[in-house]
């Protein structure tokens, strides 16, 4: 699929991740729309890339709200052909503490609600979009990149929750794919490694250091542009799909 022209509609959209992935296809003549919960960071968004984005608020968590938002940005644009499903929490608990208190129940089922789930809601009404578009090459109407997580392979302490959530997302992308092949859309799944993003904006740089000594070659964190650079190596290659690709420079996660 060509990035020129495209509509690519991207959950967690206005910072890290997401808005490295908006940048890089907004660069490329794409169209985004933007999915977030934050307002403020959405509007800083639209002023950095300009006429061909759109921010609308949204919490993955409420299905009302993905479903009314996914008919906007189709009634904005006329189509959706990307999807990038960034948006995702990552807090870390331990099943018992030092002091025996138990993993909150409610934080686990959020977080799922919010990674999994959420993601899985968007998924399914933008992929009913797409079934709309005039099929390219191949017969192909779209293409939708989820975001994983090293973290679904080696989970360190106190990320039972977010492995979790990352590894029903591995363990759905082979059967996304091939239900929605029938419809000409594919489906991939990222698996980042420790990236340079918001999640690590406080970290003081000792430990940024220590962690991007993980990483195999280049020795140096990950960032949004490297990202958003695969994202636009998947949509443009129509062999890829069903299948999770790790972008972690060859790390190993250790039990801590």
């Amino acid at each position: 699929m060509e990035i020129s022209g495209s509509v690519a509609v991207i959950t967690g959209g206005v910072s890290g991740l997401g808005l490295g992935a908006a940048s890089r296809l907004v660069t490329g003549g794409g169209s985004v729309v933007l999915l977030d919960i934050d307002q403020r960071g959405g509007s800083s968004a639209l002023e950095k890339l300009g006429e061909r984005a759109r921010f609308f608020v949204c919490d993955v968590r409420d299905p009302d709200a993905v479903t009314d938002v996914v008919t906007r940005a189709a009634a904005e644009w006329g189509k959706i052909d990307i999807l990038v499903n960034a948006a995702g929490v990552a807090p870390a608990q331990r099943v018992i503490s030092r002091d025996g208190e138990l993993f909150d129940l409610d934080l686990f089922q959020s977080v799922i609600r919010i990674n999994l789930v959420g993601m899985f809601d968007v998924t399914r009404h933008v992929a009913a979009v797409m079934a709309r578009n005039e099929p390219g090459a191949d017969g192909e109407r779209g293409v939708i990149v989820n975001v994983a997580s090293i973290a679904a392979f080696e989970g360190q302490v106190g990320q039972a929750a977010y492995s979790a959530s990352k590894g029903g997302i591995v363990g759905m992308t082979l059967p996304l794919a091939r239900d929605l092949a029938g419809i000409g859309v594919r489906v991939m799944a990222i698996a980042p490694g420790i990236m340079d993003t918001p999640l690590l904006a406080g970290a003081p740089q000792e430990l940024k250091d220590s962690l991007a000594g993980l990483h195999v070659f280049p020795r140096r964190l990950g960032s949004p542009a490297d990202f958003a650079h695969l994202v636009q190596a998947i949509v443009e290659n129509p062999l890829l799909n069903g299948e999770v690709i790790r972008l972690d420079a060859g790390a190993r996660m250790p039990p801590r």
